[in-house]
């Protein structure tokens, strides 16, 4: 089947019907939108292989939960809950909450007199919840802040590049630079990053 030429919620149709070439298919589509999001993660010391497996269920649960009646395109509803999993693990591990996994509870496991399971029981998102969203507001606002106060005008170059999705490579032709001036500069950013979350 040709998925290229169908539109996302086309797709997630056939997604729906049990077909696993269109889920794969999918993943495969967005996956570069989980790198392009786990990229700023990369600078401020992030694990790179947890958040983009955090990025990935993140996708997988907007392909899971996507409702095409509410009218907003699949790519902002993926962006949405690929930043919202990534955010909340980031802040799990922060508040060092990650325990070991053998004191892990199932969501799609059903307790011995309970007829539903507890990812049926749990409220559907608490993306759109007001207050996680000042939250979030207030946490880019304290980066961007720290951004602007703490890197000079050639880190701020750099990392803009950078969150394109440019190679140090290109970066240092885009900039006039060496490649090492460039990779110098971002483990600046890294540490003056890292130093202000």
């Amino acid at each position: 089947m040709q998925y290229e030429n169908m539109h996302d919620e086309e797709i997630i149709r056939h997604i729906n019907e049990k077909n696993e070439d269109a889920m794969e298919y999918l993943l495969k589509k967005y996956s570069p939108l989980v790198k392009k999001e786990i990229r700023t993660l990369y600078l401020i010391g992030a694990d790179t292989e947890d958040i983009s497996q955090e990025g990935m269920i993140g996708l997988f649960k907007a392909i899971r939960d996507y409702e095409a009646e509410k009218e907003v395109p699949f790519y902002s509803f993926a962006k949405l809950c690929i930043e919202r999993q990534i955010y909340t693990a980031l802040n799990a591990s922060n508040r060092k909450k990650h325990s070991p996994l053998n004191s892990y509870v199932s969501f799609y496991a059903k307790e011995e007199n309970a007829n539903m399971a507890l990812v049926d029981i749990l409220e559907a998102s608490s993306d759109f919840n007001p207050e996680t969203r000042v939250i979030d507001a207030e946490s880019t606002l304290r980066i961007e802040h720290s951004i602007q106060n703490k890197l000079s005008a050639l880190e701020k170059q750099v990392l803009n590049l950078y969150l394109k999705g440019l190679s140090y490579v290109e970066i240092a032709n885009a900039l006039g630079k060496e490649t090492k001036s460039v990779d110098n500069a971002v483990q600046r950013i890294r540490n003056k990053l890292s130093s202000a979350l």
